[in-house]
C-alpha cells in the first residue's frame, strides 16, 4: 500500500466537526486565515505540488485524498463522492487533462466543486471549463491566504 492510500483510508474514520470559522494559525498569527474540516479530494501529477498543497490544506484543518492523474481520481471519486466535499485539480496532467477530468466528474456528480490550479494564466480552455461549472481557477503556486479564502469561498457556494 502506498503512502498516500494509506493517509487516505486512515482519514475515512475521522469524525467530521463543525469547525469553519476564519480563525489565526500559530505560524500566521497576522493573517486571518478561513479554515474548515471538509474533505478535498486533490488532483496533480506533481509530487512536490502535492505534497505542498496537501500540507497547506491540513493546516487549514482539511482531510486531504490525493490522485496522482485524472484516471485516478474518477476512480475515488465515484467510490467516495459522498465523502468529498471539493476538488482541487491540476489543469496539465499526463493521460486526462483537466478539462476531460472535470467533465467526467459532472457526469458523476452535477454539482460538483472544482477550483481548477494551474501553472498558467487564465486562456480559453479555463474559461470554457469556467462558464461549464468549475468554481474557480487558482494558478499556482498557490500562497496560503489565497487557497484558505478561494476554497472556503468556494465550499460556502451554493
Amino acid at each position: 500500500m502506498r503512502k498516500d492510500e494509506k493517509r487516505n483510508k486512515a482519514i475515512e474514520d475521522r469524525p467530521r466537526a463543525a469547525l469553519c470559522q476564519p480563525r489565526k494559525i500559530a505560524d500566521h498569527q497576522d493573517d486571518l486565515l478561513a479554515v474548515g474540516n471538509e474533505t478535498i479530494l486533490l488532483i496533480d501529477d506533481e509530487p512536490v505540488i502535492i505534497d505542498v498543497a496537501r500540507d497547506m490544506l491540513e493546516i487549514l484543518g482539511y482531510q486531504v485524498i490525493v490522485a496522482h492523474n485524472g484516471q485516478d481520481a474518477i476512480d475515488i471519486y465515484r467510490r467516495r463522492k459522498n465523502e468529498i466535499d471539493m476538488v482541487i485539480q491540476d489543469m496539465v496532467m499526463p493521460g486526462m487533462n483537466g478539462a476531460d477530468v472535470f467533465q467526467a466528474l459532472k457526469r458523476i456528480n452535477p454539482e460538483v466543486k472544482v477550483i481548477l490550479a494551474s501553472g498558467y494564466v487564465m486562456n480559453k480552455q479555463i474559461a470554457a471549463m469556467i462558464e461549464q461549472g468549475c468554481r474557480a481557477f487558482m494558478s499556482k503556486p498557490f500562497r496560503l491566504e489565497d487557497l484558505s479564502l478561494k476554497v472556503r469561498e468556494v465550499l460556502d457556494s451554493p
